[in-house]
């Protein structure tokens, strides 16, 4: 597990070469290291994902959110579509680095 600090409020976390279970598995005991922080997962090494594999991630998503923090999944296997509002699916970094800004506007806003 690779983490890329982005700035100063948000860490990318891209995986090594192994398998969805162990990638979350180390994702949840690495939190405590990253949870202060924005976070990206990008998924781009994973050839094939479903929208049920997406939903492994609801749980942290949920607790990270909870903290008023962002967390957003990067992959073009699965469309936001496929999955619940309440965990952010976009196909590429960029969109993932623009929808944390605009929750951090909002945050800043109260919204």
């Amino acid at each position: 597990m690779v983490f890329d600090k982005d700035g100063t409020t948000t860490t990318i976390v891209d995986q090594e070469n192994i398998s969805l279970a162990k990638f979350l598995e180390n994702l949840n005991n690495a939190y405590d290291k990253i949870k202060n922080d924005n976070i990206i997962v990008n998924l781009f090494s994973f050839s094939a994902l479903t929208s049920s594999d997406v939903l492994e991630f609801l749980d942290l998503s949920n607790t990270h959110r909870a903290s008023n923090k962002s967390f957003v999944l990067v992959t073009n296997k699965v469309s936001y579509d496929d999955v619940p509002e309440e965990i952010s699916v976009v196909p590429t970094l960029k969109e993932a680095r623009d929808i944390i800004e605009m929750e951090e506007i909002e945050r800043d806003l109260g919204i």
